[in-house]
């Protein structure tokens, strides 16, 4: 599947940012006004009462468009509750109106995750340091006065008001620049996280919809898709660097993207960037498009390649690797894609193209196919080598 025509016509389009030039009156002016500036307020609620308060479906999104996967397991929960027991400090979190007691959580995902799944028993402490004898505990068989000694515990918050940016477009933008720089310190994220949360949109939830693939999913060990799985907490899943930062989001990114190939700039993670920022404007027949064909490219790797799918042979070994790697993903899908008209003939013949994998690897030099090196030549000759290997299995 060559590049769609709307994908083509992204590429015609600058990118040009306007700069306004204001005179330093016009500047002034425009600050007393309050323009630019955020609107907030500060609270505290007790523990008990806020988590009644999230009972209410429409009182608090706990995972807007722009938050990262749940990363906190159970040892690193009760440590907070440990915090609230022994009365340590415990940063505010930080929320946005989105209407009029109505709220989407910017900063502080994961500690009232942990709060609410403490008071709704889900979660069993376990690891706390000054408190050992209370392992084991949930919280309706907490001690009586321990139990009441939480629950006069407050959580702070600092809410940025509907006020600061009344019009749904500017406010989307304050939101994302919020996120962004309150996200600067602590666990820092991802490249992946940060575009999930500055590109929302119908792209990327098909992006995140297809990082579930069974295909994707067996190659880096993860559970199959299940539905509820972030609210089970699957121990795979949240023991897994891999799922939580991302990554198998970013492997089909990285699919849409080097199908563009061409158009390579600013190194791998620049150019995702890059593709991200104008492929977020493509419309719903476009986007169907390529969830289409990108499932049916997994599906063609799963049946040739079954368990084996990404994983590079090791000539000295005459073996393979045994795990996936990113660099043989792209060369694989990719060319694939460019050579999916004939993917009944390739699985058909799909002894062949393990065989072929092999020599490949054997006639070219180490890292060719692995990463080794990431610029635009590196990246078109991985692909182009094996995307004329399986036109000529197919011939």
């Amino acid at each position: 599947m060559s590049m769609l025509k709307e994908e083509k016509a992204m590429w015609r389009q600058k990118q040009d940012v306007q700069k306004v030039k204001l005179s330093d009156a016009e500047i002034n002016d425009r600050y007393s006004r309050g323009e630019g500036r955020i609107v907030v307020e500060n609270n505290r609620e007790k523990l008990h009462g806020f988590v009644q308060q999230l009972s209410n479906e429409r009182y608090m999104d706990l995972r807007p468009f722009y938050q990262r996967r749940p990363r906190w397991d159970p040892v690193r929960q009760s440590r907070l509750i440990e915090s609230f027991l022994i009365n340590l400090p415990v940063p505010p979190v930080f929320l946005y109106e989105r209407d009029y007691n109505s709220y989407e959580v910017m900063d502080g995902q994961q500690r009232i995750t942990a709060i609410k799944d403490f008071y709704d028993g889900k979660l069993q402490l376990k690891g706390l340091q000054y408190w050992p004898e209370l392992d084991g505990r949930y919280y309706h068989n907490l001690p009586k006065t321990v139990k009441a000694g939480i629950d006069r515990r407050s959580i702070s918050s600092i809410v940025m008001l509907k006020e600061s940016a009344p019009e749904d477009e500017e406010a989307l933008l304050l939101r994302e620049i919020v996120f962004e720089r309150l996200n600067t310190g602590g666990v820092a994220l991802e490249r992946q996280e940060i575009r999930n949360a500055l590109f929302q949109g119908r792209l990327n939830e098909t992006i995140m919809d297809l990082s579930r693939h069974d295909t994707i999913r067996k190659a880096w060990k993860l559970p199959l898709y299940d539905p509820e799985e972030d609210e089970k907490k699957d121990p795979d899943l949240v023991k897994s660097s891999f799922y939580q930062k991302m990554e198998d989001a970013e492997l089909v990114l990285r699919f849409f993207a080097l199908r563009n190939v061409d158009h390579y700039a600013k190194g791998m993670q620049g150019f995702l960037d890059l593709y991200m920022l104008k492929a977020s404007r493509l419309g719903d027949y476009a986007i169907d498009q390529l969830e289409d064909h990108f499932t049916l490219v997994m599906d063609t790797v799963e049946k040739i390649y079954g368990d084996l799918a990404f994983q590079p042979f090791v000539p000295e070994k005459n073996e393979w690797l045994g795990r996936p790697q990113k660099a043989f993903f792209d060369a694989v899908t990719v060319a694939i894609s460019q050579n999916i008209q004939e993917a009944d003939i390739l699985v058909q013949k799909k002894d062949e193209i393990l065989q072929r994998t092999k020599q490949l690897f054997k006639d070219h030099e180490e890292g060719t196919f692995t990463g080794r090196g990431n610029t635009k030549s590196d990246i078109k000759n991985r692909i182009d080598i094996y995307s004329r290997m399986l036109a000529d299995v197919a011939a």
